[in-house]
């Protein structure tokens, strides 16, 4: 029973609600019902505590947590008293549930946490809104849910809380440390130092623990984080080291060079130092990182790059050229150019991967400066140095949603338009029992029709089940009240552990069992009370599938698709842009430039509204037409992009000092625009073939006449008066090694695509 238990409940996280509940929620029911004898109190009681108790349970720490139910409490409060004031106007009522129901489900979308308040929150205001009252009742009801709301507060702190968890956190410090073993175990093997079998084996744990990292990541249709700035740094790191480990398996060597750099052997093992830091500065647990480790690492890691610029930058023309491969096709009069060029790749691998660690470590730094502040910073919401504010968040996550292109929007549309109609429809039918009619709606709307359509049947079967359970058990019963107190904490029990444990339709019933149970309770009528659920679920089920018909009936497959396909366009025009500032920059006329900040701030939208789409779809019941992997190659691709416009920012618009503009450089800038166009106009089609228009497109192959005329157009820049590397030249081929790592990037998502349009194509 307890393996059983544990596999479907992990964490027991089911089981606590439920047991709090079981202990609660009839102690409570029976003191609005006993002791305060006010059926207003009693009735408010009854359902706030099963709200508050099961069905929410916030994450973090315990201050997050109380601070959490808390509020949740109070905005509960604030809904009742609308719901309340609008009750008695059916109009009022019906427009009310739709702003109430819109504005909750819409303000999901900035964290899980209040994501999986938006069942207590709407049920807030769904309760007093179906059961008309004059205001004189507002106090009474108001109380019977803060009687409720400030015992689940004492519950969750005292009767078993649930650990302490940000569940991103563990995995990201292992993929930290594997990450860098594998960077040290390559250096170990190219200097001779160690094996090639501790290398692959170094290399296989790195991998192993980046995919454990992703299918956390992506276990749950809200994000694994809240809005605290601590969870918010964290959750950068997931996409920072997904790329990380995609770089350096993609820099990695195969086969040992007869040389080395040592000034890129420094780099990488600095790289490794930062992640080792910001592993054991992240790990709460660790002590062996003292303070200041990780900035102190980063120091270092800055100097070793800084070091490795300006070697590579002073050596000798002719000591680049030596034991350098020409490339394939290079011509005779740009060959010496062109191994020039070849020397310059392992540089460049080498500040590739340390602007990314630094990335990461800045993150790091934010979420660890988060964790130290004193309680009363955290009260107040005192942020951290350079980090946004979490109304600052916020409202960038909403407004990246504020789009008709946006999934959430329409579905919170819909879910409030499903609710409204709700209300409308169980007050015009003058059914005995309008709050159900509700309910029903909220169970079972999902984000399509089709899926509503399932839970509909999920629903009907599992309310059908319960009323026979829940009939059999109060027909022989009766109305004898004493055995249905004695009853009532096993079927709380139950309610609580089914959705979770079980199925939604055993949910469903363990519910229904409940309401049988309590309203016998509060009213006895017997039996028949269950055949009045059965038709109040009934109707609102039949408006929730009316809604999901009539409101954007395309499910979440396409929604991702239509919004994976965005995400590509924007991040490629970001990146076009970022390169056309780069040539600018080593211009006459680049001084006063600004970078296309704008463009990097839609991308990264794009790419929050593809992040949320995902989950959408990934939450969908059935199965998956594509395999999880190749789904979220998709989506890392994305992310690969992105943050290659912003390394190629840094590279132009970093702390550095641009290097003396002099000379005519138009056929270098012509190059890598072409080229960069080039590859935009590619990802241009490959995101039209993700939506059905167009086959999906051929990787770019590496043209030996582009890389000729990119090394002719450098050639004059190579070279100083003194006969050494310009500081210019080197940014310019850095700057088309980008657009490459880019470019070698698409021959990893032609093949989910294609997979992707052969599901869409069987159905």
């Amino acid at each position: 029973m307890g393996t059983w238990l544990q596999r479907h409940d992990p964490g027991y996280a089911a089981l606590r609600r439920a047991g709090r509940g079981a202990i609660l929620m009839p102690a409570l029911f029976a003191l609005g019902d006993k002791v305060i004898a006010n059926p207003n109190i009693s009735y408010f009681i009854a359902f706030g505590s099963f709200a508050m108790l099961l069905l929410v349970d916030f994450p973090g720490s315990r201050l997050d947590r109380i601070r959490a139910q808390s509020l949740l409490g109070l905005s509960c409060a604030v809904l009742i008293c609308f719901g309340t004031l609008l009750s008695r106007s059916t109009a009022l009522a019906a427009i009310g549930m739709f702003v109430a129901g819109f504005v909750v489900l819409f303000s999901g979308i900035v964290s899980s946490v209040i994501a999986s308040a938006t069942v207590p929150l709407l049920l807030a205001f769904i309760l007093p809104v179906t059961v008309p009252g004059p205001l004189s009742q507002i106090p009474d009801r108001v109380a019977g849910w803060a009687i409720a709301a400030a015992v689940s507060v004492v519950a969750i702190t005292v009767l078993w809380p649930s650990a302490v968890a940000y569940p991103i956190e563990g995995r990201a410090i292992d993929a930290c440390r594997a990450i860098a073993r594998r960077i040290r175990a390559e250096i170990a093997w190219i200097l001779g130092e160690g094996s090639e079998d501790a290398y692959r084996e170094a290399e296989a744990d790195a991998q192993a623990q980046i995919e454990a990292l992703d299918r956390l990541f992506l276990a749950t249709p809200f994000r694994p984080s809240g809005l605290s700035t601590q969870a918010r740094a964290e959750i950068r790191l997931v996409d920072e080291l997904r790329w990380l480990n995609t770089v350096v398996l993609r820099s990695a060597m195969h086969a040992r060079p007869p040389l080395t750099d040592p000034a890129v052997c420094e780099v990488r093992s600095a790289a490794a130092e930062v992640l080792e830091q910001g592993a054991a500065t992240l790990d709460p647990r660790s002590s062996s990182a003292p303070t200041g480790g990780l900035s102190a690492a980063r120091e270092g890691l800055r100097a070793a790059l800084t070091r490795l610029e300006q070697y590579t930058t002073s050596r000798p023309i002719e000591q680049l050229r030596a034991g350098a491969k020409v490339p394939a096709g290079a011509g005779n009069g740009s060959a010496s150019a062109a191994m020039v060029v070849s020397a310059l790749d392992p540089s460049f691998r080498a500040q590739e991967l340390s602007y990314i660690t630094d990335q990461i470590a800045s993150n790091i730094d934010f979420a660890v400066a988060a964790r130290r502040r004193t309680w009363w910073q955290r009260l107040i919401g005192r942020q951290p140095a350079g980090f946004t504010g979490t109304l600052t968040a916020a409202r960038e996550r909403a407004l990246a949603h504020a789009v008709p292109s946006s999934s959430w929007l329409r579905n919170s549309l819909r879910g409030g338009a499903g609710l409204g109609l709700a209300v409308l429809v169980a007050d015009l039918t003058t059914v005995q029992h309008g709050f159900w009619v509700v309910f029903g709606t909220l169970a079972v709307l999902r984000s399509n029709a089709l899926s509503t359509g399932q839970n509909v049947v999920r629903a009907m079967l599992g309310t059908t089940l319960g009323f026979i359970v829940g009939g059999a058990l109060v027909a022989l019963i009766g109305t004898n009240t004493v055995v249905l107190w004695i009853l009532l904490p096993f079927v709380v029990l139950f309610a609580g552990l089914a959705p979770a444990a079980i199925s939604f339709a055993a949910g469903q019933a363990a519910f229904t069992v409940v309401l049988l149970v309590l309203f016998n309770l509060l009213v006895p009528v017997g039996w028949t009370l269950g055949l009045t659920r059965i038709e109040d679920v009934a109707i609102g089920s039949g408006v929730s599938l009316a809604v999901g018909v009539l409101f954007w009936p395309r499910g979440a497959r396409a929604e991702f698709r239509r919004a994976l396909s965005r995400a590509y366009v924007d991040s490629s025009s970001y990146l076009a842009e970022a390169v056309g500032f780069a040539v600018a920059c080593c211009g006459a006329a680049g001084s006063g430039l600004m970078a296309p900040r704008a463009l990097a701030l839609q991308a990264a939208a794009s790419s929050r509204r593809l992040d949320d789409t995902f989950r959408g779809y990934l939450a969908e019941r059935g199965a998956k037409a594509i395999p999880l992997a190749e789904m979220a190659t998709l989506v890392t691709g994305v992310a690969g992009v992105r943050l290659a416009a912003d390394a190629v920012l840094d590279l132009w618009d970093g702390d550095g000092e641009v290097p003396a503009r002099d000379g005519d450089r138009a056929a270098a800038r012509r190059e890598l625009v072409e080229a960069a166009e080039h590859l935009s106009g590619w990802y241009a089609r490959f995101a039209a073939s993700l939506t059905g228009t167009g086959d999906v497109p051929e990787p770019l192959v590496a043209e030996n006449g582009a890389d000729e005329r990119l090394v002719d157009a450098v050639a004059s820049d190579l070279e100083d008066r003194d006969g050494n590397a310009t500081a210019t030249g080197v940014r310019v081929i850095w700057t088309g090694d980008h657009l490459d790592a880019v470019r070698r990037l698409q021959g990893t998502l032609v093949g989910p695509a294609r997979a992707a349009r052969a599901a869409v194509a069987s159905g």
